[in-house]
């Protein structure tokens, strides 16, 4: 028989087991509201109770006897002086267990371990009014980074005008340019007199005329040779 051997071990060592519910309990007095396993939640619940009573007490080693199980300063700050002050008339039972059914994955019993007082309408209606904040917040920051891209909606727009930058105009009213510079004139290309006569070896265009076969060369000794002697 079990005797003097009170709680369960849920298969862990003993440190493994206090940093569970010592992060289930910062998650609980966080959210007011949490799922775990029905001995879990039923392990849990006494530990709660009492933090709850520490925070009744108020004073100053109450918060020291708090923060050796909870290490998060602001998580003891919110026990002391949001949740503690709503039980302040009540002498014990501040949190109730939900039955949920079994866990898809391995069967394992569920259950929702809160607060007696948490209303979870009012609870849902804050979340969905913050949700809607921060979308419009994001829209706006949208539209700013839009406009600082697209340059519209800068700087206000003067009465008359259409939104179009116009082009500076001289005394007349006419827009005001620089005048360019006149082209130079083309040189017309010299063409041969109709009436010329062209000159011995040339055609009428002037150019010159080779013999057929000869590749353009003219005949005549080559280079580095003396000519022969005429007999």
């Amino acid at each position: 028989m079990q005797h003097n051997r009170a709680g369960r071990k849920l298969r862990r060592t003993t440190s493994h087991r206090k940093a569970l519910f010592r992060n289930q309990l910062s998650s609980l007095i966080t959210h007011e509201r949490i799922q775990t396993t029905i001995s879990k939640a039923k392990e849990l619940r006494p530990l709660v109770e009492k933090m709850v009573t520490l925070g009744k007490r108020g004073d100053l080693p109450a918060r020291r006897l708090a923060l050796k199980t909870l290490p998060e300063p602001e998580t003891v700050r919110r026990l002391f002086d949001e949740i503690a002050p709503r039980f302040t008339t009540r002498a014990g039972g501040y949190t109730r267990i939900m039955k949920l059914g079994q866990r898809p994955g391995d069967a394992a019993e569920v259950a929702i371990i809160e607060f007696v007082d948490y209303d979870f309408g009012k609870k849902r209606a804050a979340k969905v009014a913050s949700q809607k904040d921060a979308s419009e917040k994001k829209e706006t920051l949208l539209d700013k980074a839009r406009k600082l891209v697209t340059g519209r909606g800068s700087a206000p727009k003067a009465e008359g005008d259409s939104g179009d930058a116009q082009a500076p105009t001289g005394d007349a009213g006419e827009p005001a340019t620089e005048p360019k510079a006149p082209k130079a004139p083309k040189e017309p290309k010299e063409k041969p007199a109709r009436n010329a006569v062209p000159r011995k070896g040339h055609d009428e265009a002037g150019k010159s005329k080779a013999p057929k076969g000869s590749g353009g060369a003219k005949k005549g000794p080559a280079k580095g040779t003396t000519p022969r002697k005429a007999v």
